[in-house]
């Protein structure tokens, strides 16, 4: 139901309106939604100057120092005087944070993940697929000095990750098409999958094989595994990975370190109350 009866006997919203059910810019507010694309932009950049961001934006300095004062109010982004640049604040940590909660997946994963990072050598990674993208939420770090590094917040592209070709290959072909054709096959590196033939290839390869590879697809001269992790509706809703430096990943490696994370994400996806989960 949308709506709900208050102790006036009139009827209050609930979450949406049925009469607000349209999401089109009529009901959006362009100012805060002009604030947030600042917000995710400095997120990406890691910190920035006011010109930088207003070109990065493409904002005028004026402007564009209103929605940073009105952010910092709220605690969103913070100002370093010394070297004049804007970074993410407090606030947005603790905001975003609170998305993980509302989960038992992160909870339920850490200890494989960190298992899997003892068994490999290996960085292990936890995501999610949000918009097209990998959402990294969740990481263990390997102990060796060279080492491949997703954040938690670190978004990357799901043609060109292990955990987004592990997800990918659990959809049905033709919608795993529509949204690669939606949100593009950008080059990153020269073993990029960019034509739509070889990433099905590529897919259909993972599913057979019960994990996937990001062969330097990415990044240069480093390689993840990645397998799919399923809740109790038996969808894949996450993935989990291991990602190193590729010569620490050698092919003849694969298979064995494949069968690890395999029952990594098998683990999880049970403890979720998963019946379908990936075999080696």
């Amino acid at each position: 139901m949308a709506e709900a009866q208050d102790g006036t006997g009139q009827r209050r919203a609930r979450g949406r309106p049925r009469s607000w059910s349209d999401t089109t810019d009529q009901n959006r507010i362009k100012s805060l939604d002009r604030a947030m694309a600042v917000l995710e932009r400095l997120s990406e950049l890691g910190g920035a100057t006011l010109s930088d961001l207003a070109e990065a934006t493409n904002h005028a300095p004026a402007s564009l120092y209103r929605i940073l004062v009105t952010l910092e109010g709220r605690g969103m982004v913070d100002f370093d005087p010394a070297p004049q640049t804007w970074h993410i604040g407090a606030s947005a940590f603790r905001i975003g944070s609170r998305f993980l909660r509302r989960t038992s997946l992160v909870e339920r994963a850490r200890p494989a993940l960190c298992a899997l990072m003892e068994a490999t050598g290996e960085t292990a990674n936890l995501g999610i697929a949000r918009d097209g993208h990998v959402l990294f939420v969740s990481q263990v770090e390997t102990h060796e000095s060279i080492r491949a590094f997703f954040p938690p917040g670190t978004m990357s592209p799901m043609h060109a990750s292990g955990i987004g070709k592990a997800l990918l290959a659990q959809l049905p072909p033709d919608r795993a098409a529509r949204i690669a054709a939606r949100h593009g096959l950008e080059r990153f590196t020269g073993r990029t999958l960019t034509a739509p033939e070889a990433l099905a290839a590529d897919l259909a390869q993972t599913r057979r094989r019960g994990y996937a590879i990001d062969d330097q697809e990415k990044t240069r001269g480093m390689r993840c595994i990645a397998a799919p992790i399923f809740d109790m509706h038996d969808e894949a809703v996450a993935g989990l990975s291991i990602s190193g430096p590729a010569d620490r990943l050698p092919d003849d490696a694969i298979p064995a370190i494949g069968a690890k994370v395999i029952e990594a994400a098998a683990s999880v996806s049970r403890g979720l109350g998963a019946t379908r989960v990936s075999s080696v």
